[in-house]
């Protein structure tokens, strides 16, 4: 998520509040955190962020920013007694996301954000965070950690958020192993959300290979939750982690996906993101792009040909072949979204990659 530090902050405690730049009536702006540069600073506001200097007589929770060019109408932030401002809801942005918990069932090789074993729980946040989203946002994520470590308050979470934005899609993503449970799909399927998807990760068609990349003995509790979810016509989408322990059997993967998974909705590929324990495990995973066009060529168009709808996720226009280009999907947060001086006209490259680069050549014509 987007951050900013403060150059002062007067609140002692944290504060959460969607952003107004055009200011509210006063009955209607204790919800709101208001964002300008006017020397009158009305009250009644959950705090005041400018770029100027505040008066000593403020009673209301004042911060100092650079400027205040990031921030617009309808955006949700939260700010921490340190001054730290997290935009947790961005109006303009389409990749919007609930981070439901920080804890996690597996231990992925090539895990972005490494699990914790214990925390507090944040349902009760969220839920708040939810109700200041604009009400015509059209997708929001749940995501993690593992969102089903939450039990039946994912549940709360998915009823909150159709209350609250009844346009949204919805995209979970969850390793699928709470789903072996019939009884806490049945609970998912229960909610009857008009457009909702589980998008779940498998890694190999062998299941040693599955479980030594996630860290734990669990491939057939995923397919049993795949197979669960199914059962009472969940969408799912599959994920699959391209790095140097799973590209050799992506073909074999895409084969084993089509015979046993026909009804999933989709199927991404996905550049691994070379942050948190990808990072530290980066010698064993680390494979340049360009090098496993040849196996990821054979998965895509087996699937597609077979009437899968296929994406690559995180990966550069230029690095693709021409055949395999119409599949990349903009799929990387805007603030994750950089391009490099030579590379304009291409797609942008995550921000944890751009330093990375085994090869100069491209396949661009």
């Amino acid at each position: 998520m987007k951050q900013l530090n403060s150059l002062y902050n007067s609140n002692a405690e944290e504060l959460l509040g969607r952003v107004t730049l055009s200011g509210k009536n006063i009955f209607n702006r204790s919800a709101y955190i208001l964002v300008t540069n006017e020397q009158n600073t009305p009250k009644g506001y959950k705090a005041i962020i400018s770029a100027h200097d505040f008066s000593d007589k403020i009673s209301t929770p004042c911060i100092k920013v650079d400027n205040i060019s990031d921030f617009n109408e309808g955006d949700v932030i939260n700010i921490s007694p340190n001054g730290d401002v997290c935009f947790l809801y961005e109006i303009n942005s389409a990749s919007n996301a609930i981070f439901a918990t920080a804890r996690c069932n597996h231990r992925c090789i090539m895990c972005p954000q490494p699990p914790v074993q214990q925390e507090k729980d944040r349902t009760d946040f969220n839920l708040d965070l939810i109700k200041l989203f604009d009400k015509n946002t059209q997708e929001v994520g749940i995501t993690g950690g593992e969102p089903t470590m939450i039990g039946d308050r994912l549940f709360e979470i998915i009823r909150q958020i159709k209350k609250s934005c009844p346009k949204a899609a919805i995209s979970i993503l969850s390793n699928g192993v709470k789903f072996a449970d019939i009884d806490y799909a049945a609970k998912l399927a229960a909610c009857n959300h008009h457009d909702l998807q589980i998008d779940i990760p498998i890694f190999s068609d062998i299941a040693s290979i599955h479980n030594h990349i996630v860290g734990a003995k669990t491939f057939y509790k995923t397919v049993q939750g795949l197979y669960n979810l199914a059962q009472f016509g969940q969408q799912i989408g599959l994920r699959v982690v391209i790095h140097n322990q799973t590209y050799k059997r992506l073909p074999q993967l895409a084969d084993y996906i089509y015979h046993n998974f026909p009804f999933v909705t989709q199927v991404a590929f996905m550049q691994m993101e070379t942050t948190g324990l990808a990072e530290t495990n980066l010698k064993d995973l680390w494979i340049d792009p360009y090098s496993y066009n040849n196996e990821l060529r054979e998965a895509v168009l087996l699937l597609n040909d077979r009437g899968i709808t296929t994406y690559i996720y995180n990966a550069q226009l230029c690095v693709l072949p021409p055949e395999l280009r119409p599949f990349a999907k903009q799929s990387i947060s805007e603030w994750k979204d950089v391009y490099l001086g030579s590379s304009d006209k291409v797609r942008g490259i995550p921000t944890q990659i751009s330093t990375i680069h085994d090869r100069k050549r491209t396949v661009c014509p």
